[in-house]
């Protein structure tokens, strides 16, 4: 379980390193280069944990898709992953009662064009069906479903401030009651299913 957790965190922290490499480079170039919803997130951002984590989702979403583009086509909608629900939209603002922090696990679907996912990885959809089916296994045996989700998944990350994820995520997972398990979820690195322990 410590070998997985310091995986995520391995994989979180490098590709918020890639992020501001990326973006310290991009801003000697104009804005043009920049994503056009990175500029309101970084603005509205109160500290600079908050910002590097609002910038992260799109930032790093902009040059996996650079990379990936010479993949193939499949994943060029990976802009906004993190960044909006499911549904396409902007989640919401977490209301005042949300807590600051949770202790959380996580069942991990990766997908081509994922940060830390295989180029021979499921595609995006395939993905996203199992995300559906491991959803509902999650709610009654959150254990079955992370034996049947990519490495990386643990049922217990530790915890975690609000402001370190991208705003999807970070709504679903404050969002939930303690015990309470999320619908899938996509993020730079591959759709969750979350579960707040505390």
């Amino acid at each position: 379980m410590q070998r997985s957790t310091a995986v995520i965190y391995t994989l979180f922290f490098t590709g918020a390193l890639a992020f501001v490499i990326t973006h310290a480079g991009s801003k000697g170039h104009g804005a043009a280069s920049a994503p056009a919803d990175a500029g309101p997130a970084a603005d509205a951002a109160a500290s600079p944990a908050t910002a590097a984590a609002g910038d992260a989702g799109a930032g790093s979403d902009a040059g996996a898709e650079g990379i990936v583009q010479e993949r193939g086509p499949e994943p060029a909608g990976r802009s906004d992953a993190g960044v909006t629900l499911l549904s396409g939209e902007a989640p919401p603002s977490l209301p005042a009662e949300a807590p600051k922090k949770v202790r959380f696990g996580v069942v991990l679907i990766q997908y081509r064009g994922a940060q830390g996912a295989a180029p021979t990885a499921r595609s995006k959809d395939a993905a996203l069906a199992l995300a559906r089916e491991l959803a509902e296994v999650a709610k009654t045996d959150f254990k079955a479903a992370i034996e049947k989700g990519d490495k990386g998944s643990t049922d217990d990350l530790g915890y975690i401030p609000r402001g370190v994820l991208e705003p999807a995520p970070e709504y679903e997972l404050f969002s939930l009651p303690k015990g309470g398990v999320s619908g899938p979820v996509d993020t730079p690195r591959g759709f969750w299913i979350a579960r707040r322990i505390e």
